[in-house]
């Protein structure tokens, strides 16, 4: 009998290829379970820029930095952000138990995380969600003006300018007139709002979907009257921020300008702080 045939024969005998055989070997499963944190829809937070190529050292400065704030503002009871450690009594011989239970950890201590930092991946940008009791817009006020009366001491090397963002959504304009609607109505729609003076200031950085112009447009319709545009007298400054697919918006009083628009290491320049301790 010809060999070919024979082999042929022995393939078909019921035993699996080799081929086959390792199609089935065991894989890691897809799901990333180290997840990377994302800005989501209703998310707030702080936008940062820094030095070029310092993104990574100006993230772990400013995790340090934003906590000791946030200790100084709000109290010792705010921090929850530390991961609490199991005492080890019940722990499962089942290795993907222990796997889950350790991942069940880290996302327990991300959720209790004051500022939780989102990889970008912009050069010279930066992004920390924040929650509650932070409030972006008061917290950055407050952190550029502690630094200009010089009640705080420069603690950072990299940081240029923080932006708040009081509410995230999806760079469309669609979601910048749900956005608008819902940031503008406390401060310019409720029943005893006077008339105030306005301003619009936009960024934008790698989205060629939306424009200046259009963004401007539609968000003075709806700041509406009796409110009138000033753009350099204003009572309030209305901040719409868009990073490729991802859109921040908030309103900050008049101290903007006078603190060189959160620009922090402006600020500390001007304020003789500059030098590095």
């Amino acid at each position: 009998m010809d060999d070919s045939k024979k082999r042929k024969t022995d393939d078909s005998s019921g035993r699996e290829p080799m081929d086959n055989k390792k199609k089935k070997q065991w894989q890691m499963p897809k799901k990333n379970f180290f997840s990377a944190p994302q800005i989501e829809p209703g998310d707030a937070g702080i936008w940062v820029t820094c030095d070029m190529h310092m993104e990574g050292l100006c993230t772990v400065e400013l995790k340090d930095f934003f906590n000791e704030c946030a200790k100084s503002f709000y109290g010792d009871s705010s921090m929850n952000e530390t991961l609490t450690e199991s005492d080890g009594k019940n722990a499962s011989e089942d290795i993907e138990a222990e796997i889950n239970q350790e991942i069940k950890g880290m996302q327990d201590s991300r959720e209790k995380a004051l500022f939780v930092p989102v990889k970008l991946e912009i050069p010279c940008v930066l992004f920390f969600k924040t929650r509650e009791p932070v409030e972006p817009v008061s917290f950055v006020q407050r952190v550029c003006e502690e630094a200009m009366n010089k009640e705080a001491r420069k603690t950072t090397r990299f940081v240029r300018r923080l932006t708040p963002a009081t509410r995230m959504g999806k760079a469309s304009y669609k979601n910048l007139e749900e956005i608008a609607t819902a940031i503008l109505a406390p401060v310019f729609h409720t029943g005893d709002a006077m008339a105030q003076k306005f301003a619009i200031r936009t960024t934008i950085r790698n989205n060629h979907a939306m424009q200046r112009d259009d963004i401007i447009k539609r968000v003075a319709d709806l700041v509406g009257g009796p409110h009138t545009v000033d753009l350099k007298n204003y009572d309030r400054l209305i901040l719409v921020d868009v990073y490729r697919n991802v859109l921040g918006m908030s309103v900050i009083g008049p101290s903007y300008e006078k603190l060189k628009r959160f620009n922090l290491a402006e600020i500390y320049h001007a304020s003789g702080e500059w030098s590095e301790h």
